[in-house]
């Protein structure tokens, strides 16, 4: 029996589907011994990815990690391990960005298992009136209440100001990819989020996105997080109140939802003989049987377009992937140049430190321009 080591991240949504999966009669009938291995997700933004390449076949990264694997010499492309034709057909039935967001230097890097974004949390209990569809309106809504929660934690303080970048009509880095943003736009998205972060709930400034949806679960005193990665099962908990899932803020009514993507994807190790009957399995995982029916059964977040759009995934979930699908059909796709997670650290650090100093635009966006410019050199985008 072939053992194929495998990593992926250590919660409900990143692991238990994978794991069952490995543990189907077909897979172990083909001669597979699939062995999953979780750690933090914190430990895949900071772990470099090439030595997890070494010590496993299947890793599961964030897109934003192609760069850096692509530097590294240690990733398969899915061209050259499924074939063009099978990749054109994946990226034809993914939501969104979620295949397109692994291409670099001309292929494919990883298999979109699982898709996601930035969308909008509210405890429908508790807010009057539905998502507010604007930024305006969740600001007013801010002031009103003290209610409103920003994600600041670890990377989420700068994907946050980037997402309303392109709420605002200037996706960061996409007209010219040495300028971050232009100080208009960056004045406008800074302002905001500073009004937003010294009105935000101090009791879960600290936590990740899942530590903030169990509080807003459990507890009554944040009644909407407008920026937030969507967790599918906080939509039907087995425990608290089911929090709602909105498409993201938009700057009008009717215009983009700004929102950044996440989800992750499998990627082939170059230590990795992609057998056959690997290959199969895999591609599997991207079915259409496993993406409607097995993944959301096991606590996965789906990639497949149908899966966003089928009525008992929706009926199971309350509504959350059809509530969202917008959102991430839309999604802004971060650079991925090797250095871009150095970056995304130290930006989002920069700029909770600069929430708390109430530091002044002007400085604030001359500083992320310096940073983001800095840890390019690491790297060009492809």
């Amino acid at each position: 029996m072939a053992t194929i080591k495998a990593l992926t991240w250590d919660h409900p949504r990143g692991f238990n589907a994978l794991a069952a999966a490995a543990r189907r009669d077909e897979v172990i009938a083909a001669g597979l011994d699939i062995q999953w291995d979780k750690q933090p997700l914190e430990g895949f933004e900071s772990h470099p990815i090439a030595d997890l390449c070494a010590r496993y076949d299947l890793v599961v990264i964030d897109h934003p990690h192609v760069g850096e694997a692509v530097s590294g010499d240690c990733l398969q492309s899915l061209e050259s391990v499924f074939g063009a034709d099978v990749v054109e057909a994946l990226g034809a039935e993914s939501i969104g960005p979620s295949l397109s967001s692994y291409h670099y230097a001309g292929k494919h890097w990883a298999l979109p298992l699982d898709a996601a974004t930035q969308v909008m949390a509210l405890r429908a209990d508790l807010v009057d009136g539905g998502a507010p569809e604007t930024w305006a309106a969740v600001a007013d809504l801010s002031r009103r209440t003290g209610k409103v929660a920003l994600s600041l934690a670890g990377p989420h303080a700068v994907l946050s100001f980037l997402s309303i970048a392109a709420a605002y009509g200037e996706p960061p880095a996409e007209a010219d990819p040495d300028v971050l943003v232009s100080s208009e736009t960056g004045t406008i998205v800074y302002e905001l989020m500073a009004e937003l972060a010294s009105l935000s709930p101090r009791v879960v400034r600290d936590k990740n996105p899942i530590g903030i949806l169990g509080h807003m679960a459990a507890f009554d005193d944040v009644m909407l997080c407008p920026l937030i990665y969507g967790y599918v099962n906080y939509s039907a908990p087995d425990a608290g109140k089911p929090v709602t899932f909105a498409d993201a803020p938009r700057r009008v009514a009717g215009g983009r939802p700004g929102s950044t993507l996440g989800g992750t994807g499998i990627g082939i190790s170059k230590r990795c003989d992609p057998s056959p009957e690997l290959k199969a399995h895999l591609l599997w995982l991207m079915s259409r049987e496993a993406q409607i029916h097995f993944i959301p059964a096991h606590d996965g977040q789906p990639s497949r377009r149908e899966a966003w759009f089928d009525n008992g995934v929706n009926r199971r979930w309350n509504g959350f992937y059809r509530q969202t699908a917008e959102t991430i059909e839309a999604a802004y796709v971060r650079p991925r140049h090797d250095g871009y997670i150095a970056f995304q650290s130290r930006a989002s650090a920069l700029l909770r430190d600069a929430f708390e100093a109430k530091a002044a635009a002007a400085s604030v966006l001359a500083q992320l321009q310096d940073l983001y410019r800095a840890h390019r050199r690491g790297g060009e985008e492809r």
